[in-house]
């Protein structure tokens, strides 16, 4: 079993679009879709549950789209899990026994952790990718 399902990969992906376009404009639907490779009508619902989470902004109309609603330096990797994964937990609480119920807890205090970095720091794993491809050229 996956702790992040497609829906919070796809949901940081187009997240990660969003944060690297840096457009003052919104983004249209079909372009985050082809840009991250995710199914639009997948990505519509993604987006809608991305803006009651206050994570995104949508303009409607010819020119509307999506923006970020705040800055991506705000906006933290963990956020976007919890608004479509709903949390993420180890496991839930339902062990009786106090040794595991302590690992849990601290388990999931680590997790919450690594996944509190900002969308903006993971431009540093494409500058790592860039180094990369330029190394085996």
């Amino acid at each position: 079993m996956a702790l992040i399902s497609s829906k919070g990969m796809y949901g940081l992906a187009a997240m990660y679009e969003l944060c690297m376009l840096k457009s003052s404009k919104p983004v249209q639907i079909k372009d985050i879709s082809t840009n991250a490779n995710i199914p639009q009508n997948y990505l519509e619902q993604l987006l809608s549950q991305l803006k009651k989470a206050g994570l995104v902004n949508s303009t409607r109309g010819a020119y509307g789209g999506y923006q970020l609603s705040k800055d991506a330096n705000k906006i933290s990797v963990k956020e976007i899990f919890e608004a479509l994964e709903g949390g993420l937990d180890i496991a839930q609480d339902c062990t009786q026994n106090p040794a595991l119920a302590l690992f849990y807890k601290e388990k999931k205090a680590e997790l919450n952790k690594i996944f509190n970095l900002s969308l903006e720091e993971l431009i540093k794993y494409q500058q790592r990718v860039s180094r990369q491809i330029c190394y085996n050229i």
